[in-house]
């Protein structure tokens, strides 16, 4: 299927630009005291009370770990479709976490979900690189799209000066921040006539547990069941758009070996519906008792990125 920019979506990662220049933080140095003398400094004084709330891993990081072979530690080489999804990811973690939202027009109404224009809500640094890049291309920009900024941060563009929109090698950084987290660890594996790094899994506690919070949302008849705490911002919202994610990256199935074929296939129906009734708007009742007060235009922009994946080859 053809995306807004007239290419398929077909997802390729390139090579990781090592400039700093889109890591800059904008956060004033906290590490002078008042007479000018360097102190140490816990980068987590600099969060608020907001983002200390958040999960300890991103959906990203969540989707890529299903996608991992837990003992190889990679991905299916035949997987073309978890880059483009990655990219959709970031677009619902800075939602998620208040640094965007739809722009607040009410003409909006008339366009397509996924052709409905993001704002900039707080370009504060979140502590997770790839956010912050992609919140500085997004700060730096004129306004555009979820669909036209999925396809920009995947390459998906014939616009030579948009080039430089495209966030590269997310797959490596994901699995090297996991490993950071101490959830992966690194090796090197001989495949024929070069060597490559893996990541397997060292705390399989971790995705053990996302693994049964997929299979709870997906085999009970309530959407809130998740184990993440009240206390997370959008916490059931967050893990059916992580359960959708992963069904559009085509790993959902490896959270979904344990069970029989009745369950399995009760499971794909099940997400089927999910992802129809979280991609649409005006929201649902059932939707909008997950939506806290004022955050309806931040809720909005994961909608639009799940209405993206409705359109993605992988569930066509």
């Amino acid at each position: 299927m053809a995306s807004a920019s007239g290419l398929q979506r077909r997802r390729n990662a390139g090579a990781f630009n090592s400039s700093q220049e889109n890591n800059v933080s904008t956060t004033p140095d906290r590490s002078l005291s008042e007479n000018g003398v360097r102190i140490a400094v816990d980068p987590n004084d600099i969060l608020d009370d907001e983002d200390k709330k958040q999960p300890v891993l991103t959906l990203m990081e969540e989707v890529l770990l299903l996608g991992l072979k837990d003992k190889q530690g990679y991905l299916s080489f035949w997987n073309d479709n978890i880059s483009y999804t990655l990219r959709g990811c970031i677009l619902m973690e800075l939602a998620f976490r208040g640094r965007i939202a739809m722009t607040k027009d009410s003409n909006r109404r008339k366009c397509p979900l996924s052709d409905r224009i993001i704002e900039v809500l707080d370009d504060k640094v979140t502590g997770e690189v790839l956010l912050d890049e992609a919140l500085k291309l997004m700060k730096n920009s004129e306004p555009m799209s979820v669909g036209n900024w999925i396809d920009l941060m995947s390459g998906e563009t014939w616009n030579v000066m948009k080039i430089g929109y495209q966030l590269k090698q997310v797959r490596e950084r994901l699995a090297k921040g996991l490993v950071d987290k101490g959830i992966l660890r690194t090796e090197k594996r001989n495949f024929l006539l070069f060597d490559m790094a893996t990541h397997p899994v060292s705390d399989s506690s971790t995705k053990e547990e996302i693994v049964n919070r997929v299979i709870k949302t997906l085999t009970h008849s309530n959407h809130s069941s998740t184990s993440i705490t009240s206390e997370t911002p959008f916490g059931s919202l967050r893990t059916i758009s992580m359960v959708c994610a992963a069904y559009a990256a085509n790993v959902l199935e490896n959270a979904l070996l344990q069970l029989n074929h009745e369950l399995r296939e009760k499971a794909y129906t099940k997400v089927d519906e999910l992802l129809s009734e979280y991609s649409t708007h005006p929201f649902s009742k059932k939707v909008k008792a997950d939506i806290p007060e004022g955050k309806e235009l931040q809720v909005e922009v994961v909608f639009a990125v799940l209405n993206v994946f409705t359109k993605m080859d992988s569930i066509l």
